[in-house]
């Protein structure tokens, strides 16, 4: 079974920058894809970005241009760089990956998620 786990957030002013980090360990697998979401208070949870296996993006029309996404050479770890931050931002941030096992099985686990707060 393959685990995420993510870091990064905290409690910033409006107008700051995060780095949120997704790590993926356990046992050997492929990660075909991986993606950030998020469920700010009384909301759904909604996409924010996501980045496939050979480096296509697609982002939500709230974030373009302010939060890229990205993996590190090893394709085990996502980013989303949060740049001008905005209270509106202000969510719980989860994980997720699109991930085949070495025996065929194809699951899509989730993190637990990590905060976000962006005060005015």
């Amino acid at each position: 079974q393959v685990q995420l786990v993510e870091s990064g957030g905290d409690l910033v002013q409006a107008g700051g920058s995060l780095r949120l980090s997704c790590a993926a360990s356990g046992s050997s697998c492929s990660i075909n894809g991986m993606g950030w979401y998020r469920q700010a208070p009384g909301k759904q949870r909604e996409l924010v970005a996501t980045i496939t296996g050979g480096g296509s993006t697609n982002y939500a029309d709230s974030v373009k241009g302010r939060f890229p996404i990205f993996r590190d050479s090893a394709e085990n770890t996502v980013y989303l760089q949060m740049n001008s931050l905005k209270p509106e931002d202000t969510a719980v941030y989860y994980c997720n990956a699109d991930i085949t096992l070495y025996s065929g099985y194809r699951y899509m686990p989730w993190g637990t998620g990590t905060q976000v707060t962006v005060s005015s």
